[in-house]
């Protein structure tokens, strides 16, 4: 199913009513089920499955063998890493259907999500946050956080470009891209 506007590798499977931006790429196996929605620019993975009313922003990187549910939410500029998971219920049952309990995740703009990362339903991931390989999310990750382990706990900031900050006397400047940042109630905020 290709056109001049995107690619999608025949052995995958669209559903009706699925929006797909300009210049994305769907590589081998995926299943995009009806009504989700994805972005300009993207890169998804091999053997992708993305289920009605996923929204995936513009420039979103998906790597191969991960699974958005109902609910997921990934803003523009994220960084999906391999076999990365997330979940929409928070008790499910087999027996009891749950649909009506579905709970948001959100991932903000240019946060990365590493490898075998776990992203329990109804959290937020802040904006350039970087949750480690294998981590497991179980509460909101903060704006420019750095996050690894079970369950994630913060270890530090990242910069925009994804350099580990130093951050000394709540000023700190990236030793690699120049920008600025300031700690504001806790929070890492960039000097503009």
């Amino acid at each position: 199913m290709n056109n001049e506007k995107y690619f999608i590798h025949k052995s995958s499977i669209v559903g009706n009513n699925v929006e797909i931006g300009k210049n994305t790429k769907v590589w081998q196996f995926c299943n995009l089920m009806n009504g989700c929605i994805i972005g300009d620019n993207c890169n998804i993975g091999q053997n992708v499955f993305i289920e009605g009313g996923v929204i995936v922003g513009n420039n979103v990187k998906i790597k191969n063998n991960v699974a958005l549910y109902t609910g997921v939410i990934c803003e523009d500029n994220v960084f999906l890493g391999p076999s990365c998971v997330f979940t929409n219920v928070i008790n499910p049952r087999s027996f009891i259907e749950r649909k009506n309990d579905f709970k948001n995740t959100v991932i903000k703009k240019g946060a990365s999500i590493g490898a075998n990362a776990t992203i329990l339903c109804g959290n937020t991931v802040g904006k350039y946050a970087l949750v480690g390989a294998g981590a497991v999310v179980s509460k909101d990750v903060p704006d420019f956080a750095l996050v690894v382990g079970v369950p994630a706990k913060q270890i530090g900031w990242v910069c925009k470009c994804g350099e580990t900050l130093n951050v000394d006397l709540d000023h700190t400047t990236c030793p690699k891209c120049s920008l600025e940042y300031k700690i504001v109630s806790n929070q890492l905020e960039q000097i503009i």
